[in-house]
């Protein structure tokens, strides 16, 4: 196809010959593309802010929780109040299948103080590889390690928020003591923590301590509140299930067949849901961005059958005075192109733009946490997409004004 400065200035008077039509006409190119774009980078930036608030987590990981029973066994009332006991992880730990497993207890509504600051927070009793669940980023310090555990330390983690609350002059917090529930403990670190998904709690609004420690102080004998645990590589928590319970149920004299007693939250399950709630997402997102795009195109394509009708005299001059079919052909192709590539380019860069006022909104100033933007691979796909639509809604108009014969086209003038 030659394209110079001629044909170029042709294409232009032709689309600019009726502006109001041809710009109602690009309209619905430019909103498909835009919806398109739109979406994708919404989508996009939905996805790593959800993928933010599960940072960290063990996507194969399983939580069991005591209920009270539904049936009567070996003697025990329906209805029996029990507990988990530390014993239990054992259990847990030795199914073939299973990485880890460690207990959690907590208590809430504590409060902890430091030269007068004071802060509502949460205690926790943890285990060092308890990190191995949910991974704690330290800034200040160290986490939870064995020696603390055996010699029952009275040290602390605290959580981002304590830390600002109890320590607003800011700084390097450890060594220092804090005071809960009358008993200090010295602060050997502070997790930075900020995900949404935390068991028992927000680290960043929770002191952890050694679950040893925590046993001791608050007298908690042998009872857990959770025993988390995950799972080895390949191992689906939904196969393990089954035994855990069974285990667990066989220790605490609990019906086989109660479906109540024991508990089980699988976030393998809610991860996974989540995975296929964003792949809806983004078959949703083409599916009406490229429907949008197409009702332009056909928009399009009808409005050159319009003005190929329009100009029959002219293309039947042109044809007697020796214009070859491909000639038309390739004129009427390159009025299509240039009016949905433009229309098109357009949509691009006002969803770019959009896009990118969304991502300064959405995130901390001088801070880029989730990008709202399509990727460059995408943006060349939508254009070459643009092109190829465009293409395809002139050929109709094409073939058309290819059949007009010169003769007939002078007599209808």
């Amino acid at each position: 196809m030659k394209v110079d400065k001629d044909t170029l200035e042709e294409i232009l008077v032709t689309i600019t010959r009726n502006k109001t039509r041809s710009l109602l006409t690009a309209f619905g190119v430019f909103w498909g593309i835009f919806m398109l774009m739109a979406l994708s980078g919404g989508g996009r930036g939905v996805q790593e802010s959800l993928q933010h608030q599960f940072e960290g987590f063990a996507t194969n990981s399983a939580f069991v929780v005591a209920n009270k029973t539904n049936e009567a066994y070996k003697g025990f009332r329906k209805g029996r109040w029990w507990q988990l006991e530390v014993s239990d992880v054992d259990l847990v730990a030795g199914i073939d299948g299973v990485e880890m497993a460690t207990p959690t207890t907590a208590q809430w509504g504590k409060t902890a103080a430091y030269e007068g600051n004071k802060y509502e927070c949460s205690v926790r009793g943890l285990f060092p590889n308890y990190e191995r669940l949910e991974h704690q980023e330290m800034a200040y310090g160290r986490y939870i390690n064995d020696v603390d555990i055996s010699e029952r330390r009275k040290v602390c983690v605290i959580g981002k928020r304590v830390y600002e609350a109890l320590f607003k002059e800011g700084g390097d917090p450890c060594g220092r003591y804090i005071q809960v529930d009358g008993v200090y403990y010295r602060v050997i670190g502070m997790c930075a923590n900020e995900g949404n998904v935390s068991i028992q709690g927000e680290s960043s609004e929770a002191v952890t301590l050694p679950y040893t420690t925590m046993q001791q102080v608050y007298n908690l004998g042998n009872r857990v509140q959770l025993v988390c645990f995950t799972m080895k590589p390949g191992v689906r928590v939904k196969d393990m299930q089954p035994e855990v319970e069974r285990r667990i149920k066989e220790a605490h004299y609990i019906s086989p067949t109660d479906k109540q007693a024991v508990l089980t939250l699988n976030m393998e399950a809610m991860f996974s849901m989540m995975d296929n709630l964003m792949t809806g997402v983004r078959f949703l997102t083409w599916m009406v961005g490229l429907g949008t795009l197409l009702a332009g195109a056909i928009g399009v394509s009808n409005i050159m059958m319009v003005t190929v009708k329009e100009r029959t005299t002219e293309i039947g001059i042109r044809r007697a005075i020796g214009a070859r079919p491909r000639d038309i052909l390739q004129q009427i192709l390159s009025e299509s192109i240039v009016l949905t590539t433009v229309a098109g380019m357009a949509g691009i860069s006002f969803a770019v733009f959009v896009l990118n006022m969304v991502e300064t909104a959405a995130n901390p100033p001088g801070v880029v946490e989730t990008h709202y933007q399509v990727g460059f691979g995408l943006a060349v796909g939508a254009c070459l997409l643009v092109i190829a639509l465009g293409v395809l809604a002139g050929l109709a108009p094409a073939y058309r004004a290819m059949a007009v014969k010169p003769i007939e086209a002078i007599r209808d003038e």
